[in-house]
């Protein structure tokens, strides 16, 4: 069975403090306890400071394009369905750069799972303000406060079509282990927003923040309701973060309705090795 070590790369250069800590933890662990190793796991990292996660963690990895990293695991997981894949990445690279991608993921119900390191701000590039930024919140780019209302992650990808929603806090490795793994399992698009304190860029959204704003769904919580999933989602827009898995429906995959894919992966099925014969079915 493999261990932490077995995961772990680099050390990290994040800043002290910084909620990418706790998350690179639980995804390692929550790793490990699916029983998991580097070499059964695919992952794709975006860009900033949680796509630095790409040098700290173990695993067949990509470091994709900024906002790209939905569609490279989309390939990645056509070419290998058999292979769990995950991707790491921001809030301004899933539901800024990448929201196209993110919307038609959700649709197509992809069985991928996105982590989404939430903190509000373009962190590696010195506190630009982000999609999830509230209203008014001031940065380097935006002196006078941004005038957009922020994106509501829940909703979006409720809405869209994703088969497992889940958020979680970086302030709560146990809580954001369980919904990594319970991401993993699900057999669908799966996003588990984590709401990550930024403790260098982001003086609003801190731990404290967080702690007295943040709960968790009880058991009767009814999970595969849409409208109840979609009315839970919105309390974000009133400053309530609800913890635990808001939606999760059953759905067939993409993957699962491709012909190519009944009998085998597409890795495992012969290929043109010969040049000259590919050649010649060009003259």
């Amino acid at each position: 069975m493999a261990n932490i070590q077995d995961f772990s790369g680099y050390n990290p250069t994040w800043c002290p403090g910084c909620g990418d800590w706790g998350i690179g933890i639980a995804i390692k662990q929550a790793l490990i306890q699916l029983g998991l190793d580097p070499s059964s796991v695919g992952a794709v990292f975006g860009i900033g400071c949680s796509g630095n996660m790409n040098d700290f963690l173990n695993a067949y990895a990509i470091h994709s394009l900024h906002g790209r990293a939905i569609p490279n695991a989309i390939g990645f997981k056509i070419a290998n369905h058999k292979m769990p894949v995950i991707v790491i990445a921001g809030d301004g690279d899933t539901y800024g750069e990448g929201g196209n991608h993110l919307m038609h993921a959700c649709r197509g119900n992809h069985d991928i799972t996105v982590i989404v390191h939430d903190n509000g701000v373009y962190g590696l590039t010195t506190g630009q303000s982000a999609p999830t930024a509230q209203k008014g919140f001031k940065s380097k780019s935006t002196p006078t406060g941004i005038i957009e209302t922020p994106i509501n992650p829940l909703a979006l990808t409720i809405t869209s079509g994703a088969t497992f929603v889940a958020q979680s806090f970086a302030g709560d490795a146990i809580h954001t282990i369980s919904m990594i793994k319970a991401g993993i399992e699900h057999k669908g698009f799966s996003v588990v927003n984590i709401l990550q304190p930024c403790v260098t860029f982001n003086k609003v959204n801190t731990y404290q923040y967080y702690l007295q704003r943040v709960y968790k769904l009880d058991e009767n919580y009814q999970k595969n309701d849409f409208k109840i999933a979609v009315q839970k989602s919105l309390e974000i827009n009133d400053e309530k973060f609800p913890l635990g898995i808001i939606y999760q429906n059953k759905k067939a995959t993409y993957s699962d309705q491709l012909p190519q894919l009944k009998d085998s992966t597409l890795v495992d099925k012969k290929r043109f090795t010969d040049i000259d014969q590919i050649s010649k079915l060009f003259i």
